[in-house]
């Protein structure tokens, strides 16, 4: 067995399973989960006839760079949503969501032969795909740390100039999972140089650039770039999906767009790891890109929904309306003194709502955990639903914690 496979910890909701082992919650109260991720909102209906209608496509075998068609749908919305115009023979690829994308990312640029071993940089809290990846790579992960006195801000300059010097890949999410963060233009610039100076590959994860709160849409890695003068993208990959924009996370479809050498290696990779999009997957991803009107609709539903909860939650959490995304990154209250699995084990047992502990999002890194004593809640579910989880969770914080 490869033994790097020892490494890896495991998933989040492993060790909320774990955590909720022999809770039997209260059955006055119907389950209501914000703990996973998944969008919940309807998948429109014409994608799904786009898929239908592309089945024919199922009689052959795909192309692992898809055709000119769906590589044009890609560099079409990145024109229309940010104003760039990329080539979409060399400067773009389908993928199957930008989870498998993530992770093979990583086996393509990392050259885990070097000694010492090569760094990943990754946001703590974070993905946990970017540690598995990493990881499996045969890279040491650094973890540099959100700061919540900067609206939860990743820290950069926490990490080391001799760390920097053996960097090879940096993951940034932005908009930020769990945060809700987005990285402005100079902090933009700051990696950019960084990578400049040290040679390292920076893959932008942006799967909720589309769900934002304020009237300005979240920068993009790619946009930053060119407003840096950095029209070539160099070492830097941007990976989008059509799962929280267009409510299609069955679909697994994304692509992956920018510095055009890396792009052709990436091919390369995934020429071997036999990851091409299937027609009727490419039909319903053609049709998705090529619409904003489900977009817009998708994103009102977000607003009302945090509009609604988030004043419920306000008097008794550490909270506020983040960035972008639709998770809420909330503080305990301090009776709980930090203690965020406690008070998750708690909630489901008392009210029925699952919420994920911040502490399982993040890494014990230089003596601290940045997830500890938060709580992701995604609100995912439909807005009464939503309001529901949101009511039960303040009169939880407001009984007293159990000795």
């Amino acid at each position: 067995m490869n033994p790097l496979l020892a490494k890896l910890q495991p998933y989040p909701f492993e060790r909320l399973r774990q955590l909720f082992a022999g809770v039997v919650p209260d059955a006055a109260y119907a389950p209501i989960s914000l703990g996973i991720g998944e969008p919940k909102h309807p998948t429109p209906d014409f994608i799904k006839q786009a898929l239908i209608g592309g089945l024919d496509a199922l009689a052959g075998y795909p192309a692992t760079a898809g055709d000119m068609k769906l590589r044009q749908s890609f560099t079409g919305w990145l024109q229309r949503r940010y104003g760039l115009a990329l080539d979409a023979a060399t400067q773009v690829l389908p993928v199957n969501g930008s989870r498998e994308a993530l992770f093979a990312l990583a086996q393509t640029v990392v050259d885990g032969t070097k000694s010492p071993a090569p760094v990943v940089v990754s946001p703590n809290p974070f993905y946990q795909i970017y540690e598995g990846a990493a990881l499996l790579a045969g890279a040491e992960v650094w973890y540099a740390p959100s700061d919540p006195a900067r609206n939860f801000a990743v820290d950069w300059d926490s990490v080391p100039e001799q760390v920097w010097a053996r960097t090879q890949l940096v993951y940034v999410c932005s908009p930020g999972n769990p945060t809700g963060a987005v990285m402005p233009l100079q902090e933009w610039r700051k990696l950019f140089e960084l990578s400049d100076r040290h040679g390292f590959v920076i893959a932008s994860d942006e799967c909720y650039s589309e769900i934002y709160f304020r009237d300005e849409p979240p920068l993009g890695g790619l946009e930053a770039a060119a407003q840096l003068g950095r029209q070539d993208f160099r070492r830097l990959i941007a990976l989008t999906s059509l799962s929280k924009r267009s409510n299609v996370p069955g679909l697994r479809s994304g692509f992956v767009a920018g510095d055009a050498g890396i792009i052709r290696n990436f091919l390369l990779y995934r020429t071997y790891h036999g990851s091409a999009m299937s027609g009727s997957v490419a039909a319903a991803s053609i049709a998705a890109w090529g619409d904003e009107a489900h977009v817009v609709d998708n994103r009102a539903q977000y607003r009302a929904k945090f509009a609604a909860v988030t004043p419920l939650l306000e008097p008794v959490l550490d909270v506020r309306l983040p960035d972008a995304s639709f998770y809420l990154w909330a503080g305990v209250p301090a009776a709980w003194q930090g203690d965020d699995a406690a008070f998750a084990r708690a909630l489901y047992a008392q009210y029925n709502v699952t919420v994920l502990p911040g502490s399982y999002l993040a890494r014990e890194w230089q003596g601290h955990n940045p997830g500890r004593g938060r709580i992701r809640m995604a609100l995912v579910a439909d807005t009464a639903e939503c309001v529901e989880a949101a009511q039960r969770i303040a009169d939880f914080c407001r009984r007293p914690v159990a000795a």
